[in-house]
């Protein structure tokens, strides 16, 4: 982890601009194109939501922008970030996952699955400790195959984690798409750094091999 140096960043005027901003998120979402993907969980036997679980961490692990976090007034560049996820309980209540982010499917995903066995027996609002922002938040809506979406948010708390969710998927055209919501810190990155990620997460997920 190191500090982003603000006054040689090219952002600098709209870091400072959006920073104070009551609502400083911004939200993007747009459909993914699964089919590939899917067909490749399902003749590998892998989880599907782990997959594309897999291919968004990485997607954003490979744009610097998605690993700023804001600190005070500093910005902070962390080496990695993990995932955090909903997880639903039997109940139709849910609690959180916590995924550990590495660039290989296999190791990532052996590893997720440990992580499921071991927090689903937690069932409450557990979080990391330490305060931790190496991560992003995850969602997953499988009821509905959403246009928008917008998130809870506490305005008493200095927030910059970016929030990913995952819609239920369909059918257009013969393709199987999901719908992908992004929401971000305006002072952190722009609508071209989205796109950037959803290109990637794209191009992943279109060239997954196990």
């Amino acid at each position: 982890m190191r500090k982003l140096d603000i006054d040689s960043w090219n952002r600098k005027f709209h870091f400072h601009f959006f920073k104070n901003y009551d609502n400083p998120f911004f939200n993007i979402t747009t459909n993914i194109d699964v089919t590939d993907l899917y067909s490749f969980s399902k003749k590998n036997n892998m989880s599907f939501f782990l997959t594309s679980l897999f291919c968004s961490i990485k997607a954003a692990n490979e744009i610097e922008n998605f690993r700023y976090r804001i600190t005070g007034d500093e910005v902070l560049i962390h080496d990695k970030i993990d995932a955090g996820s909903t997880y639903l309980y039997d109940d139709n209540t849910f609690g959180f996952i916590y995924f550990d982010y590495h660039d290989d499917l296999n190791i990532f995903y052996q590893n997720a699955e440990k992580e499921i066995v071991r927090w689903k027996n937690i069932k409450d609002m557990a979080v990391r400790e330490g305060n931790r922002t190496d991560e992003i938040h995850y969602s997953v809506i499988t009821w509905i195959s959403f246009t928008s979406f917008q998130h809870a948010t506490s305005y008493k708390t200095q927030d910059s984690i970016p929030r990913i969710v995952f819609g239920k998927y369909f059918i257009q055209n013969e393709r199987l798409l999901m719908p992908v919501s992004v929401e971000v810190h305006h002072s952190l990155m722009d609508g071209f750094h989205v796109g950037e990620y959803f290109n990637l997460f794209q191009k992943i997920a279109d060239n997954l091999k196990k």
